[in-house]
């Protein structure tokens, strides 16, 4: 499997990698513009501009661009993230032409029909009412917030219902006038593609775009706080966030198996701790999350009322002691997990595209996967256990609970406590 680049004289970025044996290719163009993107008066539009991405261009009306995908037995959707939205479509190989055509359409040519605007305007309001009512999910968001206050990191990806339902076509048209020039998009596919055949494309396409300033994100800053909001659930959901390093942090990798070894599976010291020893929960893991300037270590779970105060300290306890006696089986064990985690997901022509188009926004190049490998194998035990002093002793903490929670410890007696 061989990675090509190439960039069009107006920024407009392409990154494939054929991958010899498949007959379908997975094909799409990430723009680098996603709610972290939006100004506070935009929280949303990132979100809605997606949902409208679908709902008719000055060729294809909505339903035709779902049949003409459809009709070849592939398929097209797309996502917003917090730092870019990414149009997407799986096709057999001879349709990749087909495919690339209909998302250059939609991304070039909406026309953002004003009874459509109002149409989708109300499937997002449910989706937001869907996110509300769901509290494992808005827990996390409640979270975020708390971590990057008054930032553009801290706003949901949604939006508050208040700003979504006022967003208009001008609105919709200023964001793509502001964040989608050539050089805030990157075309990436994976599978059964020809490179020179998709520049040629990518060339007719976009070639004529004019290149536009490329926004310059502030840099975050992660203050951490609290929120609880005390509701009549089943459960009690509880999530901890302590700071941890970006993409391009030298520490990145060893944040990463950290947060593997303390709840990434079965085997790890949250799961065996609390649930299997304890019994004080469900569920419960950690995980590190990335962006480019900064990241969150996060644990998460769901307990009764009695219980929640037992399961936040002895999540603190072990987040202490971790430190102090992590051994080098549990290194190799996060290790393994990580590499097999993402060797296994990069048999899928969709993960691959998409690491590709991540690899590009991040470094400007795609790196082997046996460069990735080593800076995983790299990492020591010692240099675990140093990242895990730092985070407790220097990180700053978020904490969000929600559901029966009024008698809960408050997060600057976890703290102490982690301290003590």
């Amino acid at each position: 499997m061989t990675v090509q680049t190439h960039t069009l004289s107006n920024g407009f970025r392409i990154v494939t990698e054929h991958m010899p044996g498949l007959e379908s290719a997975a094909i799409g163009i990430w723009v680098t513009a996603g709610a972290r993107h939006e100004r506070v008066e935009q929280n949303g539009i990132a979100h809605f501009l997606e949902h409208m991405a679908f709902k008719g261009t000055e060729k294809r009306t909505a339903l035709e661009i779902a049949e003409v995908i459809e009709d070849v037995g592939g398929y097209i959707n797309a996502y917003t993230s917090r730092e870019v939205t990414a149009y997407y479509a799986r096709v057999l190989g001879a349709d990749v032409p087909l495919a690339l055509d209909v998302i250059a359409d939609i991304l070039l040519n909406p026309v953002f029909d004003e009874r459509e605007i109002e149409t989708e305007r109300g499937v997002i309001l449910q989706e937001i009412g869907q996110s509300l009512d769901t509290p494992d999910d808005v827990i996390f968001d409640w979270l975020q917030e708390e971590a990057y206050p008054d930032q553009a990191l801290g706003r949901t990806i949604l939006g508050p219902a208040e700003r979504v339902r006022h967003f208009s076509q001008s609105d919709l048209r200023g964001f793509v006038q502001e964040h989608y020039g050539p050089g805030q998009m990157i075309l990436s596919a994976a599978g059964a593609v020809d490179h020179d055949a998709l520049v040629r494309e990518a060339e007719k396409l976009f070639g004529q775009m004019k290149p536009r300033p490329l926004h310059v994100e502030t840099p975050a800053l992660f203050k951490g706080g609290e929120r609880r909001e005390v509701k009549a659930l089943e459960q009690a959901h509880f999530t901890l966030a302590f700071e941890s390093p970006g993409y391009m942090a030298n520490d990145f990798y060893a944040a990463q198996v950290y947060a593997t070894a303390l709840g990434g599976g079965m085997s790890s010291r949250l799961f065996q701790e609390i649930r299997e020893n304890r019994g004080l929960c469900y569920t419960i893991f950690s995980q590190a999350g990335a962006y480019s300037d900064t990241g969150m270590i996060t644990v998460y779970a769901g307990t009764s009322a009695e219980q929640l105060g037992e399961l936040a300290e002895v999540t603190i306890d072990e987040i202490r002691r971790i430190t102090d006696d992590l051994r080098e089986v549990e290194i190799a064990r996060a290790r393994a997990q990580m590499k097999a985690g993402m060797l296994m997901g990069l048999e899928s022509p969709s993960n691959r595209a998409e690491r590709l188009a991540r690899m590009i926004s991040i470094w400007g190049r795609v790196p082997d996967l046996s460069e990735t490998v080593e800076k995983i194998d790299n990492v020591t035990l010692d240099s675990v256990r140093d990242f895990g002093v730092q985070m407790a002793q220097n990180a700053a903490s978020a904490m969000a609970i929600y559901g029966p929670v009024s008698n809960a410890p408050e997060l600057s007696s976890l703290k102490a406590r982690l301290m003590s």
